[in-house]
């Protein structure tokens, strides 16, 4: 029988972080999920340590490519294989708070949202939590989407019954954004759920830390993706380029409007994630997304 989420998990040379993420995975207070784990040729002992988690819990399938492809590849790869009805994302660095799949499952079955994210968490490469949490909106429709993008893809969620099997475009950058940009125009919105469910790490060796290369693909994103006509691709770059340090963890001038501040700084317990998320409630729109999913 099926599990009714895949979990979508790229990793390479992720050694120093993987294990944070799976036992993250494995601390879900809901627990009818699959993760997919697929490498990308890693040359440090990222197979050995998924290897090992797979042969403990047996939800966990690991695969490895043959040659290095890069992370649209290996997200592709991961969904192909991926036999759940909703398709969930975390990559290797990042985590994800205990009720995450149980709090976003019911959120979309409560709205039929088909396509869905929530807010997060910054932390650092130790896993202390920097007091930063990246709001969300309500909602967000293709026009708004393309003037820069609010969902993490720690956070997002889609239902592969309304949806089909949606892949990412073969781009080594924004890949995530592009996709995100695809299901949204099939299905209308996402749906923001205000409840803190991921943590993300910052750190040197993420791939988003450089800005420039990002604002390269965003560009990409634009004008070979989307085929947006020039004057409508600058238009949305420009919103992209103001927005972007809103909503951007490493960015170290974000303003109260889309980061809330946390009181406390706590550290992350790899080991035992039960630590409450912050105090959020979830928003339900009032009104129901295109591509409901049936009653």
């Amino acid at each position: 029988m099926s599990p009714t989420v895949s979990v979508i998990m790229p990793a390479y040379n992720a050694a120093r972080f993987i294990g944070d993420a799976i036992r993250s995975v494995q601390a879900q207070t809901f627990g009818d999920w699959e993760l997919v784990v697929v490498d990308d040729v890693s040359s440090d002992d990222t197979a050995a340590i998924v290897t090992a988690a797979a042969e403990r819990d047996g939800r966990i399938a690991f695969h490895r490519l043959t040659e290095r492809s890069g992370g649209a590849v290996a997200r592709n790869t991961a969904m192909e294989r991926a036999t759940g009805r909703y398709i969930a994302f975390l990559d290797a660095d990042d985590m994800w708070l205990p009720e995450k799949l149980e709090a976003q499952l019911a959120f979309m079955r409560e709205t039929r949202a088909a396509f869905s994210f929530s807010a997060y968490q910054a932390v650092d490469a130790d896993g202390n939590r920097t007091g930063r949490v990246i709001s969300v909106p309500e909602s967000v429709d293709y026009a708004q989407l393309l003037r820069g993008s609010p969902i993490g893809c720690l956070t997002a969620m889609y239902d592969r019954e309304v949806c089909g099997l949606v892949l990412m475009p073969l781009i080594r950058k924004r890949q995530d954004y592009a996709l995100w940009l695809k299901i949204v125009r099939q299905v209308g919105k996402a749906y923001g759920l205000q409840q803190c469910l991921g943590l993300y790490r910052v750190h040197a060796g993420s791939l988003s830390s450089n800005k420039l290369s990002a604002a390269h693909y965003t560009w990409k994103v634009y004008r070979e993706i989307e085929r947006l006509p020039l004057p409508r691709a600058l238009f949305c770059f420009a919103w992209y380029a103001l927005e972007r340090p809103r909503r951007d963890p490493q960015d170290d001038h974000l303003p109260p409007a889309r980061i809330s501040t946390m009181k406390q700084h706590r550290s992350v317990d790899s080991e035992n994630l039960t630590m409450p998320s912050t105090a959020y409630k979830s928003h339900i729109p009032s009104r129901r997304p295109t591509g409901e999913i049936a009653a």
